[in-house]
């Protein structure tokens, strides 16, 4: 079967793509500066639903039904709102590079939570891929700043978070398959808004403008709620019907280099054995997607 060249505009928003979430993580760091993990999460989150609230104006007449409101907190909630928190807090802790590193493990999340609980097919290929993105997954958060063994507990909210979003896909696809992807993202992003206000508003974020630099922390905040959860998620659904989830999914490959590049430009130290786990997890990853589409005829 012959298959269409990817276009050149489809290379374009995948590289965008990578160059936003993967400068994502440092963008945390530099929000951290003036602000609390608490207060960076619910920022972002109420940029992105604020960018997602004239969208939904626009399609008025084409608003999701009570149960697809439901879900679409549901999924907001897992997808975005508790990942965002614990990234937050995790970069408070971790060096920013780390934890795009980690990123890179919520592929074989998707695969490991569908075949637990969606009934979706394993084969054997995709099964080494699983253990060895656990085997870089180890070697990571078992690995200390001066290349000693020493157990990072602030690894595990990561990991959580892409359980998370290992989880969200699922249910996207289970319960909100029939809704159009923009209104789907803003009715995720615009559901769980109103919690964040709420966890914003609970702590000192006012009194924090006054600090020095509080005006580059809030801008990286609001940068990563504006672009790199409302714009970007608008190019990655236009990517995803020009091109197809294989090649989306690259940018999975493509985030853990750039956040370790924006990680040594900062000074952070990032040890031999963090891109040895690097490399073990992107093997991991390629090796659970690239079999995934052939084995789809069972049900």
């Amino acid at each position: 079967m012959n298959q269409k060249p990817t276009p050149a505009m489809a290379w374009i928003i995948l590289m965008g793509l990578a160059l936003t979430w993967g400068s994502s993580f440092i963008l945390m760091k530099q929000a951290l500066h003036t602000f609390s993990g608490v207060q960076i999460a619910s920022f972002r989150l109420l940029a992105a639903g604020a960018f997602f609230v004239p969208i939904l104006l626009s399609q008025i007449n084409n608003l999701p039904t009570l149960r697809q409101w439901f879900w679409g907190f549901i999924c907001g909630m897992v997808g975005s709102f508790l990942p965002a928190y614990l990234f937050s807090y995790a970069v408070m802790h971790m060096n920013s590079s780390l934890v795009g590193i980690l990123n890179a493990f919520t592929p074989l999340f998707v695969l490991i939570i569908g075949v637990l609980f969606f009934r979706q097919k394993i084969n054997k290929r995709q099964l080494i891929g699983l253990a060895l993105g656990l085997i870089g997954c180890i070697l990571i958060t078992l690995s200390g700043t001066q290349g000693s063994l020493s157990f990072n507990s602030y690894s595990l909210l990561v990991i959580l978070a892409t359980i998370l979003y290992g989880i969200n896909p699922h249910l996207l696809k289970t319960h909100l398959s029939g809704v159009k992807p923009f209104i789907l993202t803003g009715l995720t992003f615009v559901t769980i808004a109103p919690i964040a206000m709420a966890f914003l508003l609970q702590t000192d974020f006012v009194a924090r403008f006054s600090m020095e630099g509080a005006g580059w922390s809030f801008a990286a905040a609001v940068t990563l709620g504006l672009v790199g959860s409302g714009i970007a998620m608008i190019f990655y659904n236009q990517l995803l019907q020009m091109t197809g989830p294989v090649f989306v999914s690259s940018v999975t490959y493509l985030i853990p280099i750039i956040a370790v590049a924006w990680g040594v430009l900062d000074h952070e130290q990032v040890q031999f054995q963090h891109f040895i786990g690097m490399g073990i997890i992107l093997i991991g990853v390629y090796l659970v997607n690239a079999t995934t589409k052939p084995k789809e005829v069972d049900s």
